[in-house]
């Protein structure tokens, strides 16, 4: 690896640590602040918790838009940079309103509203942003996938440090609505000091701002429907991340109704950290022996077996964990290759399409994100209310049999499904294989000597 390319793939890598300590806060946390922290009537809770569904999906709609603005930056600073310091600041102050408990009643739920939607947008623009980077940085598979997998290591790191703190720190501290205010304080900051890193550290190649053509909305539209490659990767990814994220929003709630020790989430939590982070370590040595259909193929069986062991594994913290390094070992696979999926359509519609549409095309994963987020949000809530566990002013302390029966339902089974279809997608429809990229980005080069 070059000077150069080593400077942008730490760089790269070490920024997501902030961000995602930032992200996995407002993901993971935000419903049981809402749910646990906050003593709201039932009737502002189901409120609240559908503008987190409804205002992710209206929300993603406009993550194209942002995508198209993005790719019509013209600044000396490229088309990348701006978009994450702007997106990051502006991001990291609405996260704290959020989180500051804002009024009562329909106040609150106006107030919390406006404030989830304008944190949509603006950390929608810095993902936008930030992950686009990635293929601007190479177009070489395997220079991706080690730079992929470094990011995601990092990532994983920071969304872990989060979720194993936030519990036994807020609860250390009296779990009050004024801990949690100061928490995504000092969240938010750690955010955008990682953000530096990127920022100062990063150099990627630019087209001077006068030689960049500018996209239309009408191309915009062509660049996202026209690529099918991308189309069916942005339906296998939204699959999977409504299975993912309704999984994990569910965690501590299963650890608390289910097998009855709150407590124990952190143990939990820390198992599935470092089986993910072994997992993405090992990832470039895997993927040199493997082709990528055969480790989504590994991954989606291992998924399968971790479900089905965690669907009677509440009676054991054993089988919990075992159940756990299961699933997320094969996620943390699945996640991977789908960043790298989404990269390689960049070149897939440039040859298409004869127009390179990075910030366009990588608009679908915050948009697939939110998707699958609005969902999972969805499902958690309506299940914590008709299993039983959310009531007038809380949550009770235990469960009957039926209400347990729900919520492994809703964890386990439609995840399952979720992410099983996800799987048959990419299999029937996605034909970007190594041997066919490598022949576009040989068509490609040919087609750019000969216009010379």
């Amino acid at each position: 690896m070059k000077s150069l390319e080593r400077r942008n793939h730490i760089s790269f890598g070490l920024g997501t640590v902030g961000r995602d300590m930032f992200y996995a806060f407002e993901a993971n946390t935000l419903l049981y602040f809402l749910s646990d922290v906050l003593s709201l009537p039932v009737w502002v809770f189901a409120a609240a918790s559908m503008i987190l569904s409804v205002m992710r999906i209206f929300d993603a709609v406009n993550d194209p838009i942002t995508g198209l603005v993005i790719d019509n930056i013209r600044s000396p600073w490229g088309k990348f940079k701006p978009a994450i310091l702007v997106g990051g600041i502006f991001s990291a102050v609405f996260a704290v309103l959020l989180f500051s408990g804002i009024g009562n009643g329909w106040m609150f739920v106006v107030i919390f509203g406006l404030a989830y939607l304008l944190w949509d947008i603006s950390y929608g623009i810095n993902d936008i942003g930030y992950w686009t980077l990635l293929p601007v940085l190479s177009t070489d598979q395997k220079q991706r996938e080690k730079t992929g997998a470094f990011a995601r290591i990092c990532a994983n790191i920071g969304m872990y440090i989060v979720m194993v703190a936030w519990q036994p720190v807020t609860s250390a501290l009296g779990n009050t609505p004024e801990v949690w205010k100061w928490c995504a304080i000092v969240v938010s900051g750690l955010y955008l000091l990682g953000l530096l890193f990127p920022l100062i550290g990063i150099k990627e190649k630019r087209v001077a701002p006068e030689q960049q053509e500018s996209t239309t909305i009408r191309q915009m539209f062509r660049a996202l429907l026209k690529n099918d490659q991308l189309m069916w990767t942005t339906l296998a990814m939204a699959l999977f991340m409504v299975g993912y994220c309704t999984t994990v929003n569910f965690a501590i709630y299963y650890m608390k109704y289910l097998f009855g020790n709150e407590s124990m989430y952190v143990v939990l939590v820390a198992v599935v950290g470092v089986a993910q982070l072994g997992t993405l370590s090992v990832y470039p040595f895997v993927a040199k022996r493997m082709s990528r259909r055969k480790m989504y193929t590994m991954a989606t069986i291992l998924v399968l077996a971790g479900y089905a062991v965690f669907f009677i594994a509440e009676i054991s913290i054993i089988l919990i964990a075992f159940g756990a390094v299961l699933v997320f070992v094969g996620q943390a696979f699945i996640q991977t290759l789908m960043l790298m999926f989404l990269a390689d359509t960049v070149e897939y519609g440039y040859w298409k399409l004869g127009k390179k549409n990075e910030a366009i095309t990588f608009s679908v994963q915050p948009l697939i994100n939110k998707i699958g987020g609005a969902i999972a949000t969805g499902i958690v809530s309506l299940t914590l209310i008709f299993s039983g566990i959310k009531i007038d002013g809380g949550t009770v302390d235990a469960i009957d049999a039926g209400g347990k029966l729900i919520v492994k339902g809703a964890m386990f089974v439609i995840p399952l499904i979720m992410i099983v279809v996800g799987y048959i997608v990419y299999l029937k429809k996605y034909k970007i294989s190594e041997e066919f990229y490598a022949d576009i980005l040989k068509d490609i080069e040919e087609r750019e000597k000969s216009e010379v």
